[in-house]
């Protein structure tokens, strides 16, 4: 049992399987409603119904009033369905939609992915939800003004804990600090969500996304966001590492590939050492690219990592046919001490 949700006033519409709130719903088919808690608490998103009635399965939400209700207001992220719907409720349609928010959090794992890789779940308060789009990352605001950017690995969708890749920097005096003396249950601050590097929806072009290192973190995001979606464009997975420890989730990736038909993981490893019994691959990750497609007029390309290779990748893409407003790159620049922004 499924039922029809349309959006006013832009006229989108989508589906609601039993048991999903209309949030849920709207979020996994591409379809960016506001939200803050995902509790129903904050009253973020709170929408009108036109046409429709709704039930609260967890009773009714702190964030709507009895007035509220009466006037058809609805809290889109504990509501269900009783049939089909017509609600009025803004749209996020771009990131400066969404609101850059300071949030405590929690680090509640902390997990070595390789020895230079440490993987990091955070918590915010149970009352709290970040909205990000998949690719997007978070500023650490540390106590002595300094921040440090990270992607967000987790998809949107999945956003129980915020989900980091974090490479051991020599010299770099807080990665020293995350690899020998954090732990869990730390509190830290954190600013997001933040920059324009973020998988668009809005096509149906074959993407590219080429990683270097940890910036396989927001393509994690990225694929799982349209796995989420069952999106059926075209994925296809370039991971570039110096040596076969660097691919730190490996197996994750070809399980995509095996499991989805849309889904093509390429790894490539520039040095790889003789344990490695490396058969696949070598070389600049950007040339195992080019190798494979000779014509990228139709493509989008998502590049992050290194910014040695995320620029050669740009310059050669664009010198291939590459439009430049269909490449998309986060280079990982080592930050230098700056002070936090305002919170």
């Amino acid at each position: 049992m499924s039922y029809r949700v349309e959006v006013q006033p832009s006229g989108r519409a989508f589906s609601v399987e039993a048991g999903e709130s209309v949030l849920a719903a709207a979020l996994r088919q591409g379809v960016l409603l506001p939200y803050n808690c995902r509790s129903g608490t904050c009253g973020s998103c709170r929408g009108h119904l036109i046409a429709g009635e709704v039930r609260y399965p967890e009773g009714e939400p702190p964030g709507i009033s009895t007035e509220g209700r009466a006037a058809g207001e609805a809290l889109l992220c504990q509501a269900e369905p009783r049939g089909d719907l017509v609600i009025r409720v803004r749209e996020v349609d771009a990131v400066a939609d969404i609101p850059v928010r300071t949030l405590p959090c929690r680090v509640v794992h902390l997990d070595r992915l390789a020895d230079d890789v440490v993987r990091l779940s955070l918590k915010l308060p149970d009352t709290e939800r970040l909205q990000f789009l998949a690719g997007q990352y978070v500023e650490f605001l540390l106590a002595d003004g300094r921040r440090r950017p990270f992607s967000l690995a987790n998809p949107p969708h999945d956003d129980r804990f915020l989900e980091l890749h974090i490479r051991h920097v020599s010299g770099g005096s807080f990665t020293d600090y995350v690899f020998s003396q954090l732990k869990e249950r730390t509190l830290f601050r954190i600013r997001g969500p933040l920059g324009t590097f973020f998988l668009r929806e809005d096509t149906g072009r074959p993407a590219i996304l080429m990683a270097g290192g940890t910036g396989f973190a927001p393509v994690k995001a990225m694929i799982e966001h349209g796995l989420h979606r069952r999106s059926t464009r075209e994925f296809h997975v370039y991971w570039g590492a110096r040596s076969r420890s660097g691919l730190y989730l490996d197996e994750l990736a070809r399980g995509w590939s095996q499991a989805h038909e849309n889904v093509r993981y390429v790894p490539v490893l520039s040095d790889p050492e003789p344990g490695d019994g490396w058969g696949g691959r070598t070389g600049p990750v950007h040339e195992a690219v080019l190798a494979d497609f000779p014509e990228l007029y139709g493509l989008e390309v998502y590049a992050s990592g290194p910014p040695a290779m995320v620029y050669a990748g740009r310059d050669a893409f664009l010198a291939r046919g590459l439009p430049e407003d269909q490449m998309f790159s986060d280079a990982f620049e080592f930050m230098r001490d700056r002070p936090a922004a305002p919170a």
